[in-house]
């Protein structure tokens, strides 16, 4: 495929049969020109200013910007569909173009089929100067609304190409279109490359490879966060020689997750450096430099901050907050300058706490933090496989006790995180940042219940349920303090709030029989637990079991129920 330039896209094209989008159902180049050229002709028609666009489906997300783009339309790329967010952001535009329900009255959500019927604007090279809207996740607070012009997008996606012109494989992610990492990446340049894209956002590395091996090679936009759960989850002998490369962005990526994923699969990861603000800057494998992409210059301000400057950076934005040291031929990132809080009057560099922390055997990620009303730093902390066998064999005392010690070493007490919260992996949004919001919520209270996913395929009357059981689960806390396991009557709750959820709404706990508790339920456990109701007898028949052998099991009677078996 010969590579069009973005504003190019909606003009006739000699691989007018070729397939960007290949299933749900498959949209040729023409088809995807034809579709956006006929919702030009409604938008133009209805004269909407500005929309915001969220889509689940990047091929209806690529043919609602170039419909906007065609049409004049500036086009408002929110971070997330939540309810806050679709409410802030509602009186700023005239109207919703979505592939989903959002949280907003139905007369201001217009879907794409709704505006086919017009007739369809003429073919035209696009008006560079024309903008976009990209809103930022909001990580620190209230989300940024940074204007783009459509130039600078096409400026950024062709050096992309100019540094990696191959291979023409087949595109697919973990992150979203919406975002400024994921829309040049997923969408625009292989759509310029002429490459094809897999049209769903792949969350969990089982969905990635499952969704990847229809083709004989590929390529992946993922995020560091879904790297680091790949683990043992991944066919490697299958995706070996047929994943061609990976990019990921939107977080450091650690050393040994980089070893792990060359030593499964023969590459190591592009890690690219940027933000929403700047675009892609600079790239790297492994522990090497940064390298700046083509057209990208840098430098440092006085205090040792890094400067941008390429066609795709507004001047406002070349300044960035992060400490670097120039080398030959590239540069290190130091941390962010910005990331420095103040306790009683000392400064204190979160990502030097962070970075140390990460050298200890017991951790794998780590973000600290102050919540909102907070006089102290709160620790959020994935743990390694190390630090898990210390949680279950020692206890959370003494992996507290442990990371405190660690950091104690280099640092003065006020820098030493009050709480810790310890997790699998640390919590992210779709972008894999941790909004300060939900860094709040991550810092609350440790939970009560296991993340509760139901199975399916069972029979009327029962439901089955994979529990993953928190590493930090409040029933923990003095049951034991050396082996924390999950008390039964934490269990026996699980049981009966899922009954009252999916089975058996309104059930009142009358009495408890044939009660049997066999193996001790640890942190990091990956149970199930299976539920019947008997509606003759009025109980609700419960097991729990990891790797098939039984854990809890019991018959909890409806109060009023009939006690006999």
């Amino acid at each position: 495929m010969r590579w069009t330039p973005l504003e190019h896209l909606l003009l006739p094209s000699a691989d007018a049969g070729a397939v960007p989008f290949a299933d749900e159902p498959p949209l040729t180049r023409a088809a995807f020109a034809q579709t956006s050229r006929l919702a030009a002709g409604a938008l133009q028609a209805r004269a909407p200013r500005r929309l915001a666009l969220w889509f689940d489906d990047a091929a209806v997300l690529a043919t609602a910007l170039f419909a906007c783009w065609r049409a004049g339309v500036v086009a408002v790329l929110p971070g997330d569909a939540q309810a806050q967010t679709c409410a802030a952001l509602d009186a700023d535009v005239d109207a919703w173009l979505t592939d989903t329900v959002l949280p907003l009255p139905a007369d201001r959500q217009w879907r794409l089929s709704g505006l086919l019927n017009n007739d369809a604007m003429a073919p035209a090279e696009l008006d560079p100067s024309l903008t976009l809207v990209l809103c930022t996740s909001g990580s620190s607070g209230k989300p940024k609304h940074l204007v783009k012009q459509w130039r600078q997008l096409a400026a950024e996606v062709a050096a992309l190409q100019q540094q990696w012109p191959g291979p023409d494989a087949p595109v697919l992610g973990s992150v979203s279109a919406q975002h400024m990492y994921g829309l040049p990446f997923r969408v625009l340049w292989p759509l310029c490359a002429g490459r094809q894209i897999d049209r769903r956002q792949r969350l969990y590395p089982e969905e990635l490879q499952q969704a990847s091996l229809r083709y004989p090679s590929f390529t992946w936009i993922a995020s560091p966060a879904l790297l680091r759960r790949l683990g043992q989850r991944l066919g490697w002998a299958q995706l070996r020689g047929r994943l061609v490369r990976i990019h990921t962005s939107g977080g450091a990526l650690p050393a040994e997750v980089s070893d792990a994923i060359e030593r499964d699969l023969g590459l190591r990861p592009t890690e690219i450096y940027g933000s929403s603000e700047t675009g892609a800057v600079a790239w790297r494998t492994g522990s090497a430099d940064w390298q700046p992409l083509p057209g990208t210059a840098v430098s440092l301000n006085a205090e040792g901050a890094l400067r941008v400057q390429s066609p795709w950076v507004n001047p406002a934005d070349e300044q960035t907050s992060d400490g670097a040291r120039l080398a030959p031929g590239g540069f290190q990132l130091l941390g962010r300058l910005d990331r420095i809080v103040k306790i009683e009057e000392k400064r204190i560099s979160l990502p030097m706490l962070e970075q140390s922390l990460m050298r200890h055997a017991y951790v794998d990620d780590a973000r600290l933090g102050r919540p909102a009303g907070a006089a102290r730093l709160t620790g959020l902390v994935a743990l390694s496989a190390a630090g898990l066998h210390a949680l279950r064999n020692q206890g959370r005392k003494a992996v507290v006790d442990a990371l405190r010690a660690h950091l104690a070493a280099g640092f003065e007490s006020l820098a030493i995180p009050r709480s810790w919260r310890f997790y699998r992996h640390l919590p992210a949004n779709a972008q894999g940042k941790l909004p300060q919001a939900d860094f709040d919520a991550a810092a609350g209270p440790r939970p009560v219940d296991p993340v509760a996913v139901e199975l399916p395929g069972q029979p009327p009357g029962e439901r089955r349920y994979a529990l993953d059981i928190p590493y930090d689960l409040a029933h923990f806390s003095g049951h034991f303090p050396s082996a924390p396991v999950v008390p039964g009557v934490a269990q026996i709750g699980w049981a009966v709030s899922l009954a009252q959820r999916d089975l058996r709404p309104g059930l009142r706990v009358g009495d408890m029989e044939a009660l049997k508790f066999q193996k001790l339920l640890r942190p990091g456990d990956a149970a199930v637990m299976a539920l019947r109701w008997d509606e003759t007898k009025q109980k609700l028949y419960f097991t729990c079991t990891v790797d098939d052998a039984p854990c809890a099991s019991g018959r909890i009677l409806e109060a009023g129920g009939d006690a006999g078996t």
